[in-house]
């Protein structure tokens, strides 16, 4: 049975004392849902660093792997502030999400800087999250090539590895609605076709993020691996709702 990727982000929006509450309610969820139980529905959490080792004790013994919300492009050293990769592979850390949107407008993220922290992922055995979309609407076929262009320029340098691709239209975070299907579903799949014609990038997948919710993967079928969600999943049973679909998704792609 082919897995279905669920991830979460939970950015900055919630505290400590908060987090753990969703990881106890997030966790029990888990342990009973048997889609995840099977592995045909795969799941990985992306609290905030401080909350990271409670996310660890809350989701031992489910199937649920934790990723961190950014990563350094250097190694250790001199790096005041810096998580580095190194750092996150020995605490356990699956994945890091890299160039989500916010940090490409707020913090000033090239295409270069990202390239060199999912390289800095890929060396230490992190998988790279990496989100990447057109900032305007658009024609789906223009954005399908800006995505795939920005792909190339975001994995330029990177050693061997599977890569995971979040494609994030920018106009479509903290939307109403996830952008169209017409849009998601071919920009999707010619991501798919460049990771496909990369002998380095075996084991990658594509999952679609921007306002994604429920009822979206049954209609995108085979384009997308999954999905990345946000503020939706902060219920816990609205995440379960999603976990739902993946699973019945799962069987009917088997």
């Amino acid at each position: 049975m082919p897995r279905v990727m669920v991830g979460v982000s939970l950015k900055a929006y919630f505290g400590r004392r908060q987090a753990r509450a969703w990881f106890a309610r997030t966790s029990a969820a888990l342990r009973a849902h048997e889609g995840v139980r099977s592995g045909a529905v795969e799941v990985f959490i992306i609290p905030t660093y401080l909350q990271l080792d409670d996310a660890a004790g809350a989701f031992e013994g489910t199937r649920a792997t934790l990723g961190i919300q950014d990563v350094s492009a250097y190694e250790p050293g001199p790096y005041t502030g810096e998580v580095t990769a190194a750092e996150a592979a020995e605490s356990g850390v699956a994945y890091a999400e890299v160039g989500h949107a916010e940090r490409r407008r707020l913090f000033g993220e090239t295409d270069a800087v990202v390239a060199a922290k999912v390289a800095a992922a890929l060396r230490h055995g992190v998988t790279p999250v990496l989100c990447l979309g057109e900032e305007d609407r658009m024609d789906a076929a223009d954005a399908a090539s800006i995505g795939v262009a920005q792909l190339a320029r975001n994995l330029e340098g990177a050693p061997a590895g599977p890569v995971v691709v979040a494609y994030e239209p920018v106009w479509a975070i903290g939307a109403s609605t996830p952008a169209p299907l017409d849009h998601i579903a071919p920009v999707a799949r010619a991501l798919r076709a460049a990771l496909g014609a990369d002998p380095a990038r075996a084991g990658s997948r594509v999952i679609y993020g921007g306002s994604a919710g429920p009822g979206l993967l049954a209609s995108l079928v085979d384009a997308v691996d999954g999905l990345f969600l946000g503020r939706f999943a902060h219920d816990p049973d609205a995440l379960t709702a999603v976990l739902d679909e993946a699973y019945a998704l799962a069987r009917e792609t088997s």
